[in-house]
């Protein structure tokens, strides 16, 4: 394994999610590279304190006590009207009392049902392509940093003409493309850089022809952005900080 391959897979080392022979292919480049180590340790510090009990918050015990009498005087007052025979007036008090609590349990429930996914499956797709491009040595079908190589490229395999820009003056240069497979249809991958970072960015036509703002989206420690325009889809993916790959796709005009 090398630098590029530990940095995809640290996460997974570090919760347990690698086979045996994954395994043993990266603890064989840890103990080889300082810095590879260090990056696993960190992830693996930063376990640790998400796991810490100073993050968790416990009711004081004035607060508990004030809930069991509030139970307790609510019990009584239940146990007195039944037994005076009033049933009607308990009937209503508990209708009373049971509403608000309803109505609450809706708006948060309606809260949570209108909360955006943070992920779906394309955005799960294209992460996964980003990482297989990483893994399997195969980032580019046509290697070249010249759009009027790589655009002519795709003539022929696609059934659409991918807009493919050269951002090198911007700190973003163009690496080259390939072929990939995305929503059951084949999209043009164009590959960019940004220092060391890989960016994919994924190019298909939109089903429903419109212009959409850029969305940012988390998926499995990667940064996702995807938009609308001129008629295409756009997904650009990268463990580049979310700040850089939004101006990474604001270029993209």
């Amino acid at each position: 394994m090398n630098c590029r391959e530990i940095k995809v897979l640290s996460h997974a080392y570090a919760d347990r999610e690698l086979d045996l022979v994954r395994a043993t292919e990266f603890e064989q480049h840890l103990n080889g590279c300082r810095s590879c180590s260090q990056e696993v340790e960190n992830i693996r510090a930063l376990s640790s304190a998400l796991k810490s009990s100073t993050l968790y918050f416990r009711a004081p015990a004035s607060l508990r006590n004030r809930i069991h009498q509030s139970t307790c005087a609510r019990n009584g007052t239940a146990r007195l009207r039944h037994r005076s025979g009033n049933r009607e007036v308990a009937w209503m008090q508990w209708i009373r009392w049971l509403i608000p609590v309803t109505a609450s349990a809706t708006v948060i429930l309606l809260a949570l049902l209108s909360m955006p996914s943070r992920t779906d499956g394309e955005t799960e797709e294209v992460v996964s392509s980003h990482v297989r491009s990483l893994m399997a040595n195969h980032l580019t079908d046509v290697a070249s940093s010249d759009q009027h190589t790589v655009k002519p490229w795709f003539d022929g395999k696609v059934d659409f003409a991918p807009p493919v820009t050269n951002l090198a003056d911007h700190g973003f240069p163009l690496v080259g493309g390939r072929l990939d497979y995305l929503q059951n249809r084949t999209v043009a991958a164009e590959v960019y850089q940004r220092n060391k970072h890989v960016i994919n960015l994924f190019v298909w036509p939109s089903t429903r022809n419109r212009n959409t703002a850029k969305k940012v989206t988390i998926e499995k420690g990667y940064n996702v952005i995807t938009w609308e325009d001129a008629g295409m889809s756009f997904s650009a993916v990268s463990d580049l900080n979310p700040v850089e790959l939004r101006e990474f796709a604001e270029l993209l005009k």
